[in-house]
């Protein structure tokens, strides 16, 4: 990996080549190219993409709109890098082998909402009984969910009074959609005892003692 002088040279190449007067290490920043009377163009360099670089250039942008982030290799997550800097409004190059490639321009960010997605976790949390979960830990029990709470309350039904109706169930346990719960058997815990009835499973009863007070 070059070292971060290496990068000067292939940026300050490039802008030139636009049309730009190029300096480096201009009162903090790394790279200041300036074209006429347009609002100049700061590049910060690295070697790698990194949370110090993204912050230089978060402050960087109190003097320009025209900020870059140049790096010496291509990031891993790169979907996921250029989805940050269009978010921050940072621009990115990628300098490799004395090569400066723009992969990304600054420019005001405007995230479309994803209705589809905000009504599935609005959904999750108005049918999801209490708080269950902690919120950011990890432990060896998975998640609960508002379809687990409702399975849970199934199981819970035919463990005390043994293979019930659907019919009986939704009533029972407050399920609207204990035929879908029973049917696809998501977990294992069900199982069919005859035609529209349904008992529990070993496992069913297992997971019942797992998520026992949750």
């Amino acid at each position: 990996m070059p070292l971060e002088s290496d990068l000067y040279a292939p940026v300050k190449a490039l802008l030139e080549g636009q049309g730009y007067v190029v300096k480096g290490e201009v009162r903090g920043c790394d790279v200041v190219a300036v074209r006429g009377a347009e609002p100049p163009v700061v590049v910060e360099l690295k070697r790698a993409f990194g949370i110090g670089l993204v912050l230089q250039g978060v402050d960087r942008l109190a003097l320009t709109d025209l900020v870059y982030l140049a790096v010496g290799a291509w990031p891993k997550q790169m979907k996921g890098v250029k989805k940050l800097c269009r978010r921050l409004g940072l621009g990115l190059m990628v300098v490799v082998a004395e090569r400066c490639d723009v992969v990304l321009d600054p420019m005001p960010y405007l995230p479309r909402k994803n209705k589809r997605k905000a009504g599935r976790m609005l959904g999750e949390h108005a049918r999801r009984v209490g708080d269950p979960n902690r919120g950011g830990s990890s432990t060896r029990v998975p998640m609960m969910t508002a379809y687990r709470q409702e399975a849970l309350r199934c199981v819970t039904l035919l463990a005390e009074g043994g293979p019930m109706k659907l019919a009986d169930m939704r009533k029972a346990a407050e399920v609207p959609n204990a035929a879908k719960i029973l049917q696809q058997d998501v977990y294992g815990w069900f199982e069919r005892v005859e035609r529209g009835v349904y008992g529990v499973t070993p496992k069913g009863r297992q997971g019942l003692a797992l998520y026992d007070g949750k």
